[in-house]
């Protein structure tokens, strides 16, 4: 049945986007995070990846998590002498996430999420109407 595939086709969209909005909200939660000693590193931003898998049983590529990453740019150096972090120049290393990014991501994936549950919700709706019918 084809809305049996749409169906599965839009939860594994909201599966991947249920895991993007767990990694956004692990950075934006540590967005202040910075290293326990001078000589440590903060905490670095993760990334995700899709790709395309086939679903064998379905016959149809759906979307899937590839990996969780970590983003390599620099960290933002910010000078708090009296930081327990602070090197001898007194800066301390702050980690490498841009709030308004995340808040970006985050809202994208949101959309996302929510643009696969209207796809099921709609799904369901003509299905009941079909049964309605039969039952006619």
């Amino acid at each position: 049945m084809e809305l049996d595939r749409t169906m599965q086709i839009s939860a594994a969209g909201m599966k991947v986007q249920g895991v993007r909005l767990r990694v956004i909200a692990e950075n934006l939660a540590n967005a202040d995070s910075t290293a326990p000693t001078p000589d440590g590193l903060p905490y670095r931003r993760k990334t995700v990846t899709f790709k395309n898998e086939l679903d064998r049983e379905l016959g149809v590529n759906t979307v899937r998590i590839d990996k969780v990453g970590v983003d390599r740019s620099d960290f933002e150096r910010r000078y708090e002498p009296g930081h327990p972090s602070a090197d001898a120049e007194g800066y301390v290393m702050m980690p490498n996430v841009n709030s308004l990014v995340e808040s970006m991501d985050m809202r994208e994936a949101q959309r996302s999420y929510e643009a696969n549950l209207n796809v099921i919700d709609a799904s369901k709706q003509m299905v009941m109407r079909t049964i309605d019918l039969l039952r006619a």
